[in-house]
């Protein structure tokens, strides 16, 4: 795989291919009417962890979000991380959890990441 990471989106699924046959993706649900886009799930396999791929899947959703109009919603915690390392991206964020604020952000995190592991 190059060094560049190519995200497609198909239906409500971000995506990334790689060599090996396997995918990473963010699921996501739009609701235009409103206004907002939830991140639902991240995965990247892992053998292809810790290189930047899911940020670049909550990137691009950031980006398409902020185009559109929408608010996002961070429902996974790997989005809430990205918004807890992404400060400059806040402004996309839905009211609620712009109000959350760094220790709010953080304190979300720990119950989402509580959360996936009981499933």
């Amino acid at each position: 795989m190059s060094n560049e990471i190519v995200v497609e989106r198909k239906g409500s699924v971000y995506f990334v291919r790689f060599e090996d046959g396997s995918k990473a993706y963010l699921a996501i649900r739009e609701d235009p009417a409103k206004g907002v886009m939830e991140l639902v799930e991240t995965y990247t396999p892992p053998q292809h962890r810790g290189k930047g791929i899911a940020k670049a899947l909550v990137r691009k959703a950031v980006q398409d979000a902020r185009q559109k109009g929408l608010k996002v919603v961070p429902i996974c915690s790997y989005s809430v991380y990205y918004f807890i390392k992404h400060p400059e991206e806040r402004d996309v964020l839905a009211e609620e959890f712009k109000k959350l604020g760094e220790e709010g952000l953080r304190k979300y995190f720990e119950e989402r990441l509580a959360a996936e592991k009981g499933h």
